[in-house]
């Protein structure tokens, strides 16, 4: 599998080795992205970075997803909260850091636990044994 098809793609599987190094590229360069954004313009900017990283990360996330079996609803849930989150501070919607509001506070709780269930899930437990609804094993299964 391509590079481009880890990032970009959403068939097939990918093994716990190619997620993290996925991942954490993508994360790192997002990082920078937000250091710059921050700088540039403040949350409102961070948050539309934010957005346009959550695609890429998707995509990793849910081909590591059918490696374990899992549907593809399942880190799409995760994103779409993970959006609207970014949502709320780009239309003004989120508070303050000293006084967030209610709706972003009763989002990112639960979106806190689903992040690290699913980094547990994809980044430490192995994938299913031989073929699966989504295709073969990875050949780089770790």
């Amino acid at each position: 599998m391509s590079w481009h098809d880890v990032l970009f793609g959403f068939d097939g599987r990918i093994g716990r080795k190619t997620f993290w190094i996925a991942l954490v590229a993508v994360m790192a360069v997002e990082l920078v992205c937000h250091v710059i954004a921050g700088a540039i313009e403040g949350e409102r900017l961070t948050s539309i970075v934010s957005l346009g990283f959550s695609y890429p990360e998707f995509a990793i996330m849910a081909k590591r997803g059918h490696d374990r079996g899992m549907p593809t609803a399942i880190p799409a849930a995760f994103f779409g909260i993970s959006v609207v989150i970014d949502f709320l501070f780009v239309i003004g919607a989120a508070g303050s850091s000293d006084e967030p509001s209610a709706l972003l506070l009763m989002l990112t709780v639960p979106w806190l636990v689903f992040a690290l269930a699913l980094i547990v899930d994809l980044g430490f437990r192995p994938g299913t044994p031989g073929p699966n609804r989504y295709g073969p094993p990875p050949t780089n299964a770790v």
